[in-house]
């Protein structure tokens, strides 16, 4: 993996609301895959859809360009019934 840009560049992310550097949108998360928004938010940049062709497989690469994270209120109701079980 390229790491060229992962301290050198800092970019606006939408979802933090704040700066962050190259390396929190290459390994955003505890899983240290891809954020999802990554194309979006560094297109302006540099050619960040050639830096991930470069440095992902091509299984890794086609899944973050269709991967869309699950609706809030999904993810709300799972989180509220994985709090149920837990407490059973």
């Amino acid at each position: 993996m390229d790491t060229s840009h992962d301290t050198k560049l800092k970019g606006y992310c939408p979802m933090l609301g704040g700066q962050v550097p190259f390396l929190y949108c290459r390994k955003c998360g505890n899983n240290q895959q891809p954020c999802w928004k990554i194309f979006d938010c560094w297109w302006e940049e540099f050619d960040i859809v050639e830096f991930m062709q470069k440095n992902l497989s091509e299984d890794d690469f086609r899944q973050l360009l269709t991967f869309r994270p699950k609706e809030k209120l999904t993810s709300l109701l799972e989180l509220v019934e994985k709090m149920k079980e837990s407490s059973l």
